[in-house]
């Protein structure tokens, strides 16, 4: 009966690269986003396609790709649209990283961060 030892450590591994199941029609958080330029314009996205700064995009951690999800930068209450289609911010302490083009439309270039509620809108 060695078969069940052998097994634990496998479920253990595939648990962890399980999806989060997050429902990103009910998703309402805050926290600090940055963006990305640039330097990884035409780099693949996780989604697999290619990145443009200028899209109005975001890379999250658990939300599905293609999820849309309005983004306010609380210092000046000016709002985006974007469509998740990455995975990030790979930074401790970050909730979202923007494309440029998104970041642009809240007004956070030069600062570079901002606090920002992030809500869901659906897929």
């Amino acid at each position: 009966m060695h078969t069940p030892r052998l097994l634990l450590p496998l479920i253990v591994l595939l648990g962890g690269c399980a999806s989060h199941n997050v429902d990103p029609r009910s998703y309402d958080d805050t926290g600090m986003a940055s963006y990305y330029g640039a330097r990884h314009q035409g780099k693949r996205t996780a989604s697999g396609e290619p990145f443009n700064p200028y899209a109005l995009t975001a890379a999250h951690r658990e939300l599905p790709f293609g999820s849309r999800m309005r983004v306010t930068n609380l210092a000046n209450q000016r709002s985006v649209v974007v469509r998740i289609n990455d995975r990030g911010p790979h930074r401790r302490g970050r909730l979202i990283d923007l494309s440029r083009g998104a970041a642009e439309k809240i007004g956070m270039l030069r600062s570079g961060t901002a606090r920002v509620r992030v809500q869901g809108l659906g897929r």
